[in-house]
This record gives structure tokens, sequence and C-alpha cells, in this order.
């Protein structure tokens, strides 16, 4: 059966998908929420394309009780899969059948949740723990495994985490926080006060508040991992302070170090995946992210002709970073100069503190300013 939607349209697709499930003439489909095989001893985070049309669900186990060999698990080729059948005298298959679960009643319910209320009950039934792991960390492992990393799994990072959007949250920040410009605060609601008692820097913050605010594409974690494999990890998975400024392009200093300990929440000297993409994702989805990439432009380009030469973005970067010699100035240009041509055009800028947006931090002098009324700390907007 073919279903035809408009590719162009994102609501073509959900509701050809609503209608077929709410029609009676079409045979119900099995679907594996999870997207790919894992070992069976966790649940990992379902894909919510059966839950979108908000219609009941019919959960289903599917079991192979074994003693030499597990059928279910996929990290085999086909013809071993049927080798290693035809070497057993039986191959059993349970398949249980679990209370229908149905959506809310009492309010609208979002697929996400009605995911996690159903993968809920099946990892009840199965008597095992969910994760947030999803197929994006499939993507990841393979690409750690195709660099030849020792421990391929040590980057996986629970990519439903980071997928996902539960709310946002927009603070203020003291001066030490080297992203502090980026971030806006709309209401109280929205605003975390700063006390004695709250976390004193934007990194316990970023990295201990909520790690679902950032919604970040798995092709996107991909290329964060590239990144982060040009930083040079060691075996367990860990990247140095000197590995992770050779990558930037950055020399040590104040600003760099604070770079760094934004990340290095554990203070360990060294930074895992996990910790470089949640900072990393953090800083690309605030609020203000575009427009202060826009606004460092704009500081950039003195001569208004909508490209920055290289003196140009040097002038600007010797605000955060003094006493940056013309090597340095060169290899940091090189970092937006993609194409090799001498000059760096808006989108060309902006593109390339997407693909690093730690680099933002280059550009808070020209960024900020100081709001003295608020005592000992202070609130940074963009200017």
């Amino acid at each position: 059966m073919v279903i035809y939607v408009n590719r162009f349209l994102p609501s073509s697709r959900k509701h050809a998908v609503m209608k077929k499930a709410s029609c009676d003439k079409f045979p119900r489909v099995l679907l594996f929420p999870e997207g790919t095989t894992t070992n069976g001893k966790v649940l990992i985070s379902f894909q919510l394309g059966a839950f979108i049309p908000g219609y009941a669900i019919q959960p289903i186990i599917v079991r192979y009780p074994h003693v030499h060999f597990d059928q279910s698990w996929g990290n085999i080729s086909l013809g071993m899969l049927m080798f290693k059948m035809f070497t057993q005298f039986h191959n059993f298959m349970e398949v249980e059948y679990l209370p229908v679960v149905s959506p809310l009643d009492n309010c609208k319910e979002n697929p996400a949740h009605f995911a996690k209320r159903t993968s809920h009950a099946i990892a009840s039934a199965l008597n095992v723990v969910q994760t947030y792991h999803s197929y994006g960390d499939v993507m990841l492992l393979m690409k750690a495994s195709e660099s030849k990393q020792e421990k391929p799994s040590s980057y996986m990072v629970e990519m439903a985490k980071v997928e996902s959007v539960t709310g946002k949250v927009t603070c203020g920040f003291d001066t030490k926080d080297p992203f502090s410009p980026l971030v806006g605060v709309s209401s109280e609601d929205e605003c975390i006060h700063r006390n004695n008692t709250v976390a004193k820097s934007f990194s316990d913050i970023a990295l201990t508040c909520s790690f679902e605010l950032f919604h970040v594409s798995s092709l996107e974690a991909v290329d964060f991992l590239d990144k982060f494999l040009s930083m040079n990890p060691d075996a367990s998975g860990r990247v140095k302070f000197h590995d992770f400024l050779r990558a930037l392009r950055v020399r040590t200093c104040t600003l760099s170090e604070e770079l760094f300990g934004f990340l290095d929440v554990e203070k360990k000297g060294s930074i895992t995946f996990k910790q470089f993409l949640y900072g990393s994702a953090h800083v690309l989805k605030q609020p203000l992210f575009r427009q202060a990439c826009e606004l460092a432009f704009t500081e950039c380009d003195t001569g208004g002709h909508g490209l920055i030469s290289e003196q140009e973005l040097g002038d600007t970067i010797r605000l955060a970073i003094p006493n940056l010699d013309e090597d340095e100035i060169h290899e940091l240009f090189n970092v937006f100069d993609t194409d090799g041509d001498g000059i760096v055009s808006k989108d060309s800028f902006i593109s390339c503190l997407r693909r690093n947006p730690l680099l933002v931090a280059l550009f808070a002098p020209c960024l900020v300013h100081k709001d003295s009324s608020q005592g000992g700390f202070r609130m940074l907007e963009v200017v």
C-alpha cells in the first residue's frame, strides 16, 4: 500500500498518518518503536511515529528464550544468524499482549509523553530499566568505530535527552560566565534567580539543571563528534586542556580557561564528548545566539562592506584575548575563512559559529555591558 504525501508540507505526513490510523478498513501495523536492535537489557527511547495520531496502542512483548544462541540480537550477519539457528534443535518465541494504553482523556497528551507512558508499561513487564538512548546514539557509535576509537560506546550520550524539548530556561549570570550575552530573561517563571543556594556558575546550571532543552538533531551531534575527535581524545574518550585549545585555535588565557571550565564540570582537567556536546548545544540553542552572531559580525565589519578581513577580525578578538600575535590571528581567521579567499562573508561567519558555538565567547566584549544595579551580580544583555 502506498500513502501519498506532500513532501514540501510538513503537516501532510501527519495528516496522512492520522487519517489512516482512524480508518478501520486497513489492518493494524506492528511497529518496533525503538528503531534499532539492542541487547535486551534495557529499553531505549521510542520513536514517536506510532504515537502522533493519538489513538490507543496495543503494547506487545516478544521474547526469544534460548540456551546457547540469542537470535534476537542484531549484531550479526544474516548468514551467520541462519546457520546458528539451524544448529539449535529448537528456536522459541513468546508473545505477550499487555493491557492497551490509551491517550489521557482529561488533557491533550503530546506524543512524547504518550510514548513515555507506553515504554514504562513495557519496561515494567520486562523488568528492565529505561534509558534515553536512541538511534542517534547508534550513529555516534558507528562514527566513533569508524574513527578507530578504543571505546566507541563512551561516545553515546543518550540522544533522546539532547533531541527533546521540554521547556525553556533563561537565566542571568555573573561576569565570569563567557556566554552571558546569549541569555535573555523573559519572565519570572522562566528565570533562575541567583542567591547563595543556587549554582554559582553557568556550567553548574547548564549541565545540571536540565538536559532536555537542546533540540539538537542526530546529524548535528555527529558534526560535534567530528569536532571532538579532532581534539585527539585519549583511550578513555577524554580530551585534555591543551588538545581542546589546539582544536579551537586559541592560546592559554583567562578566557580559554573559562571556556574549558564551563565544560569541565567535574574539574578533572579533561572533558568527555557528552560534556562537550551538552555545553556546545546549550550555547547554540540560546534564544539570542543568532542575534549575537549577527551583532558580532557587524562589530567586526568596521568598513560596512558586508565582509570581514583578517585585520578586522583580529582587532575585535584582541578585545577578548589581548596580545595575540599575527600567526595566532591568522589561525583563527582560517577557521572562519573556509573557502580560503581571504575574506569572510556574513553567512560564512554565522555558519562557523554554529559549527563552533563556543567561539562566540571571543566576541563577548563587544556584545555586553554592565548593569551595576544588580549589586554583586549582574544581568548581561545584547547591545
